[in-house]
């Protein structure tokens, strides 16, 4: 029996930060202090994370995100898990919680009317409704709901111009879905914009549709942004709809290429992953670059030049800080090992 001791939060919150900065420093040494580990954006629009930590560290974790008025309404989705889902703590300030070339839209204002796990199970196979999946190509191609409309984007800022294909749905009731709901937010609002009538999105995505209302007719599985990559959240009609990118077998095991320069996200399956070295075809299998493969398929992200400690240094406790920064980078290598 698996001891199921930590948990995985998936969360967001559109609300005003006015110094994104100094917040970041604030949020990320919280992090180090808790041993809070995962990716985390901070912009002047809010909040948009995905983390891991024992249960009794991401209770505080919750309600250190809670306590502040501007984060009150965050609703975290849960899930347990046997162990970190995350290497390190990357606390980030970007432009938007998510790259979506729609800044224009605060979803406080204006989006799609929300839907509650049973709500949209309820809804979604009436004639006169169409369900939109508003994600990637590689994340839809390993898991999407049951007739399902997909777009040909590679990112989430190719959404905009995929809309036009959608016209001649105007009138119908068109039911958006993401992962945790932060696109749909965004997503659904833009369709509103564009004169689509009748907007709904699955509030906390395909996560808390799992959670709550057991995935049914979800098929396939689910693309996460963690060490699992893949997560199944249908327990009620499960069924596999990818298939290996090498050798063409049903598959839903779901990896990075190894070739760096490449990291196509696709389904290749334990054979072909072994026999590729990770990677996805036999270019990318001779790059110099190719990293070593583990049979996971899993590669910590690259920084860019990132220091999760900026910042931290300037307080006026620094060396506090740097005691507790020695401290959480000692736990994490005990604990990796």
């Amino acid at each position: 029996m698996e001891n199921n001791n930590y948990s995985i939060l998936l969360y967001y919150c559109y609300a005003q930060i006015e110094d994104p900065e100094a917040y970041r420093e604030e949020h990320h040494l919280f992090c180090i202090e808790n041993n809070i580990r995962g990716r985390i954006i901070i912009s002047p629009e809010g909040l948009n994370g995905t983390v891991s930590g024992l249960k009794e560290d991401c209770e505080k974790y919750m309600a250190y995100v809670h306590s502040d008025p501007r984060f009150a309404k965050t609703e975290f989705k849960i899930e347990s898990h046997d162990k970190h889902a995350f290497a390190k703590i990357h606390v980030r300030v970007k432009p938007e919680i998510v790259h979506s070339s729609l800044r224009h839209i605060d979803p406080n204002v204006k989006t799609g009317k929300h839907l509650e796990p049973e709500e949209f199970k309820a809804l979604k196979d009436q004639e006169d409704v169409v369900i939109l999946d508003v994600r990637s190509n590689y994340e839809h191609e390993l898991g999407r709901f049951k007739n399902a409309i997909t777009l040909d984007i590679d990112n989430f800022r190719d959404f905009p111009e995929k809309v036009k294909e959608l016209e001649h749905l105007k009138d119908k009731k068109v039911l958006t879905y993401c992962t945790g709901g932060i696109k749909c937010e965004k997503a659904s609002a833009f369709l509103l914009e564009q004169g689509f009538k009748d907007v709904y999105q699955l509030h906390g995505g395909i996560i808390k549709y799992g959670l709550e209302a057991g995935g049914e007719d979800f098929e396939g599985k689910c693309y996460v942004f963690d060490n699992r990559i893949a997560v199944d959240v249908n327990k009620v009609n499960p069924t596999v709809i990818s298939t290996c990118h090498v050798c063409g077998t049903t598959c839903d095991r779901m990896v990075n290429c190894a070739n760096p320069t490449c990291n196509a996200h696709l389904p290749i399956c334990e054979k072909c992953g072994w026999e590729m070295e990770g990677a996805c075809s036999s270019e990318c299998k001779e790059h110099p670059k190719k990293r070593p493969y583990d049979g996971t398929g899993y590669y910590q992200k690259n920084t860019n030049g990132y220091n999760p400690y900026k910042g931290l240094f300037r307080r006026q406790d620094k060396e506090k800080v740097k005691n507790i920064i020695h401290e959480e980078k000692d736990s994490r290598v005990r604990a990796d090992h």
